[in-house]
């Protein structure tokens, strides 16, 4: 079964952070997302590889 496409609010709560920290990822971290039309969409398995690889660390700056 293919596996399923997350909205930036889902993904946002499988990570414990907030939507505007997704968006600052995206930008500032690249955390790995697709547009699709005017949205973001998120593969579970892309972002948490990003995350073992330690794309999100110092998340705080």
């Amino acid at each position: 079964m293919a596996e399923p496409w997350l909205s930036a609010d889902d993904i946002a709560d499988h990570l414990g952070v907030t939507k505007d920290t997704v968006y600052a990822w995206i930008s500032d971290k690249g955390m790995p997302a697709h547009k699709v039309g005017r949205l973001w969409k998120f593969q579970v398995s892309e972002v948490d590889e990003w995350v073992r690889r330690s794309g999100a660390e110092e998340a705080g700056d």
